[in-house]
């Protein structure tokens, strides 16, 4: 296949590991590789780039690459240091220039945008919140982050929002410190994988569906979606990531949370065709995220970034 037919290449760099792939959308994935984000950035990315060329071999040139990275990332064109991860709790990649690398190493267009966010571009695109202008897209894994959507466009303003680390209204009696190197019980540091590991001792994925710490990070969850009906008045909202998709029961739970929190204040039936359209799970499931990518290198086709 040839650049012009518009295979695309995306890569979605996770703060546990990275997904490189090669096709157009979710109907047509002609290669997935996997490899973990270790801590020497500089042999990561490298691994990536060798990913990237393999993949060319075996399919062909690509109309463009695609990047959707954790972060935070520096995500406005003009200031210095555009497409550089900032300060990160990621051993080893804080201040990496993301971007520049792949630039240097890639002819054509190259989007960079972080992973919840391409997350956000993919549903969509593709996925639960095609034909939507307004609506979030939450990832609840090793962190958490929300990409907005607003009029049909992504909301980034002096920075792109890291919801993960509003603070909220704890559960009564609650009194756990949380586990957010910055905050301590902000929602991240009480609702992120990470946060039920270390509050339970068990991994989410073998924590008990009826452990009452679900009720807790369901508390937190829907404490998020509370703020975002009352500020951003999203037509939907998607909530995804490892922890969120591997317990089936979370949602549910977050959608009583939220109901008993708004406590009548809005009435939910307008919030869409109530809260089981309203509050959801994406509609690409796991592949969100890589699939994200794809979108992401799909917009700079279009605009080179």
């Amino acid at each position: 296949m040839t650049a012009a037919s518009g295979l695309l290449a995306g890569v979605e760099l996770g703060g546990t590991k990275c997904v490189c792939l090669a096709g157009t959308g979710p109907d047509d994935i002609r290669a997935r590789v996997s490899l973990p984000t270790g801590s020497d950035a500089a042999a990561t990315l490298a691994r990536i780039a060798d990913v990237l060329g393999e993949l060319r071999a075996a399919h062909g040139p690509f109309a463009a690459l695609g990047v959707a990275s954790f972060g935070p990332l520096e995500l406005r064109r003009g200031r210095p240091g555009y497409g550089r991860i900032e300060l990160t709790p990621k051993e080893g990649w804080s201040r990496v220039d993301v971007l520049g690398f792949f630039r240097q190493r890639f002819a054509g267009p190259v989007g960079l945008t972080t992973d919840v966010i391409a997350a956000a571009l993919a549903e969509g695109r593709w996925g639960a919140a095609r034909g939507l202008e307004d609506f979030v897209y939450v990832t609840v894994g090793t962190g958490i982050g929300a990409g907005v959507i607003a009029a049909g466009r992504v909301l980034i303003g002096e920075h792109h929002p890291e919801l993960g680390h509003i603070r909220i209204v704890r559960a009564a009696g609650d009194a756990w410190p949380g586990n957010c190197r910055f905050h301590g019980d902000c929602l991240e540091g009480l609702a992120s994988g990470p946060a039920i590991a270390a509050r339970s001792g068990a991994a989410p994925a073998d924590l008990p569906a009826d452990s009452p710490v679900w009720d807790l990070v369901a508390h937190a969850l829907a404490q998020l979606a509370h703020t975002l009906v009352l500020t951003l008045a999203p037509q939907r909202i998607l909530i995804g990531g490892g922890v969120a998709l591997a317990q089936l029961g979370l949602l549910p739970r977050v959608r009583a949370a939220l109901r008993t929190s708004l406590g009548g204040y809005l009435e939910l039936e307008q919030l869409g065709k109530g809260l089981e359209q309203f509050l959801v799970s994406p509609g690409l499931g796991a592949l969100a995220g890589p699939l994200g990518a794809l979108a992401v290198a799909a917009d700079a086709r279009r605009e080179p970034v």
